[in-house]
């Protein structure tokens, strides 16, 4: 039974889930992006593989971690090991998703979350930073990026750095740079809507709104000319069992749902 009452983070963290297939495997850091992992694997993809960048592949989760070096990334886990072999793992193949997230994107899906402003040395805010986030962009198959908040100021015309390459300035640019084949981000999630990337311009595109957002709604909060699906669906609300999930069995401390 769908659920009456539930947040847009909520919200976004099960439709991030139902992205990732059975069988597959998904590098995550920590938050949304881990608590869409860890719904997956109690719902719809049960044999879904996570990879933590500080080492740990395979884990039974009791519950959510708060840092990739958390003793809970390790928890019967397959195999343990360094970030050094799972970048290694991503190199080879062997990881098809991982989740990104930045504080701007352009229509290519190219990532900053290294600095805003025009002059590096001297930037109008410095961020964090790449992390492993470029390697994660560059070396597994799809990108899903999670976008908190959709606004013309984060989803604008030219990112002032690129930290993580979407599809940098288009068709074929990704291979010309030296990264492989039919790679690249496949899904943006924000608290608006769903978008994919168009298979021939690989721009971005608007596939589903969230309940009771227009796609005016989404236009309007987007900095550049987005692709309109023909057929724009509207995305599923959780249920009451997925509520029950998110907070009881996955996130039961709230660290990312508060209490």
């Amino acid at each position: 039974m769908t659920a009456e009452n539930y947040s847009l983070k909520e919200l976004m963290a099960v439709v991030a889930a139902r992205q990732l297939l059975d069988g597959k495997a998904v590098a995550v850091g920590t938050g949304l992006p881990l608590v869409a992992a860890m719904f997956a694997q109690l719902t719809h993809a049960p044999n879904l593989v996570i990879f933590f960048e500080a080492g740990g592949i395979a884990p039974q989760l009791p519950t959510l971690p708060i840092s990739v070096g958390d003793s809970r990334t390790i928890h019967k886990a397959l195999c343990t090991t360094t970030l050094i072999d799972i970048m290694d793992s991503m190199r080879r193949g062997f990881i098809d998703y991982a989740f990104l997230g930045g504080a701007q994107i352009d229509g290519y899906g190219n990532l900053n979350s290294t600095m805003i402003g025009d002059d590096y040395e001297k930037p109008k805010v410095r961020f964090p930073g790449s992390g492993g986030a470029n390697d994660f962009g560059s070396l597994a198959w799809e990108t899903l990026i999670i976008m908190d908040r959709h606004s013309p100021r984060r989803f604008i015309e030219k990112v002032d750095f690129i930290t993580t390459p979407g599809f940098l300035y288009g068709p074929g640019a990704r291979e010309e740079e030296g990264l492989s084949e039919d790679t690249g981000p496949s899904r943006v999630i924000t608290d608006l809507c769903l978008m994919d990337f168009e298979p021939e311009s690989k721009r971005m595109r608007l596939i589903a709104t969230h309940p009771g957002i227009t796609v005016d709604d989404v236009i309007k909060a987007t900095g550049f000319e987005l692709i309109i699906a023909d057929d724009v669906e509207t995305t599923k609300p959780p249920t009451k069992e997925d509520l029950r999930l998110l907070h009881e069995v996955i996130d039961p401390n709230g660290f990312v749902f508060k209490k």
